[in-house]
């Protein structure tokens, strides 16, 4: 399929940081490394422009440190900079493969990364890179969810590829529950409604006052990048008011 008959032009992709690992382990894992970044250079090829914002839970949790006493501006603090390790292990294996990266990230720290410039994200897209944004929004209280939602309107996204470990929304937790029900489409008041665990309701909320469709699918199963980005219907689309 010719780019100029791809669903979308530019895209977001929000990858948590269990992709890094493996399941039900912490660390990182540079097989699932691997495999994650040759699913986003093969949509890459297709003519699609990414940006990939990378969480940081496999690494450290914020919420958790924070739950367990520590303080939530250094928790957080700690938080944005796991995403930065998961961010270099990304773009170590993408430039493996032999595709051109830039990481950026909101936290200053030149050594090891561009600082976030609107404009110059958007330069590397059009030139074909793979832009890796780490750090999260730079400010502690927000979500690497809410990034996701932040960077996609300020780099005119078509849409946020949310990447999960299974095929959608459920209205129970699927791995829990074999009974539990996918729903094919949602609207965003939906999501908010029946408090459904996709994304925090402030990420929820931008791209619904920007309407910017998110689409929930299953990242394990190889090649879903692909068909997501050639309009393949899987997973669950989130749009609307």
């Amino acid at each position: 399929m010719s780019s100029d008959k791809l669903p979308f032009r530019r895209v977001l992709l929000k990858v948590t940081g269990e992709a890094f690992c493996e399941k039900d382990k912490s660390g990182i894992n540079f097989d699932s490394v691997k495999h994650l970044a040759q699913e986003i250079i093969d949509g890459s090829k297709l003519g699609v422009e990414i940006a990939v914002v990378v969480g940081g839970g496999n690494i450290f949790r914020g919420a958790v440190a924070h739950g367990s006493g520590m303080d939530r501006v250094q928790a957080d603090n700690m938080g944005m900079l796991a995403t930065m390790i998961n961010g270099l292990a990304l773009q170590d294996g993408i430039e493996q493969l032999g595709h051109e990266t830039r990481m950026l990230t909101s936290i200053d720290i030149h050594q090891l990364a561009e600082p976030y410039v609107r404009r110059r994200a958007m330069r590397h897209l059009a030139k074909g890179r793979i832009l890796i944004l780490a750090g999260g929004t730079g400010n502690p209280y927000f979500t690497t969810d809410t990034t996701a939602s932040l960077r996609a309107m300020e780099l005119k996204a078509d849409v946020i590829l949310k990447a999960t470990k299974v095929d959608g929304i459920f209205d129970a937790d699927p791995i829990k529950n074999g009974s539990a029900r996918k729903y094919q489409e949602l609207k965003f008041m939906d999501v908010l409604g029946k408090n459904l665990k996709v994304m925090d309701a402030a990420a929820i909320s931008l791209c619904m006052e920007n309407k910017v469709p998110i689409i929930v699918f299953n990242l394990t199963v190889p090649g879903n990048i692909i068909r997501v980005l050639q309009g393949e219907k899987i997973g669950t689309i989130v749009r609307g008011s």
